[in-house]
């Protein structure tokens, strides 16, 4: 996996914009009020309706989110859905069998490890561990915090050789730890995936086209992360929310996911995209339908 900036919010699938203010003039008969007292009561009123705003569209979205069919969170597709990364992290897609996988790809983003491709230098491991470290204090990795701290948003293994990789790869037994990989992997990646895609009026396919490419690209706002992907695709086509085609609109996506992949990876294999989602899209698989034939980095699978 390879990404890079600091996380986005989890669990958050907007980009917030920044809103100014005018104040009003004071009255010559109003009592002298302090600019910075008034500006400051002006701010606070301001963030006040702000969230108030946010929490209310919030609460709209997941009405929304819950009247429409589970898509790609229904069991059978996430599992699907698991898999298809799998073959393009792992190179299986037994993604089961990845817990324990631990490597540095020599792509500036330091270790990448476990079932979605977790790294020390893009801030989701370490968020993995911390929350781990909470819930099962003393485990074997908690003492590598310090360094992962250290390295977040390098591609540095100062403070993690030697020894780290061996720790991860003991953890990664246990079931506790399984589970707090999946765990972590559906609340930064998935969910806010399929929520999205749901809210853009995507289906199943366009889910899965949003989870890999978070996923890949990350959840963070610098240029080349997921969130600045989708706004140069909306430049281009509307979603099917805002009564765009479904088809063109991932065909947009594909395209632009491409060339940022290329941008950043001259000499990227782009397989994820050219000849396993592109493939569903151009069948007009949109429902993610099995069974399903792909190949990844030349080798072939199928999904029945």
């Amino acid at each position: 996996m390879k990404r890079a900036g600091v996380l986005f919010l989890a669990g958050l699938p907007v980009v917030a914009t920044a809103v100014y203010f005018v104040l009003p003039s004071t009255a010559a008969d109003a009592p002298a009020v302090p600019t910075s007292v008034g500006a400051q009561s002006s701010r606070d009123d301001a963030k006040d309706r702000a969230e108030q705003d946010h929490e209310q569209q919030r609460d709209e979205d997941d009405k929304t989110v819950a009247s429409l069919p589970p898509g790609l969170a229904a069991p059978a597709k996430r599992e699907l859905a698991h898999r298809l990364v799998a073959s393009a992290e792992h190179s299986t897609t037994d993604w089961r069998s990845t817990y324990g996988s631990i490597e540095d790809r020599d792509d500036d983003c330091g270790y990448t490890a476990g079932i979605i491709g977790f790294c020390t230098g893009t801030h989701d491991l370490l968020t993995l561990v911390e929350h781990y470290t909470r819930s099962s204090p003393g485990n074997g990795l908690a003492r590598y915090l310090p360094a992962l701290r250290k390295v977040d948003g390098t591609g540095s293994h100062e403070g993690l050789d030697p020894g780290f990789t061996e720790a991860w790869k003991a953890e990664s037994e246990l079931p506790e730890f399984r589970a707090a990989q999946e765990k972590e992997r559906d609340r930064v990646y998935f969910e806010p995936a399929v929520r999205l895609a749901k809210l853009d009026g995507l289906g199943t396919l366009g889910q899965f086209v949003y989870y890999d490419a978070m996923v890949f690209h990350g959840t963070g706002t610098d240029e080349n992360g997921f969130y600045a992907l989708r706004e140069r695709v909306l430049e281009k086509a509307k979603t099917p929310a805002a009564g765009g085609s479904e088809t063109a609109y991932l065909d947009a996506f594909l395209d632009v996911r491409r060339e940022t992949m290329l941008t950043r990876y001259p000499d990227r294999d782009t397989s994820r995209v050219d000849t396993a989602q592109r493939r569903f899209l151009q069948a007009g698989n949109l429902d993610l339908d099995t069974p399903l034939t792909w190949e990844m980095y030349g080798d072939s699978y199928t999904l029945s």
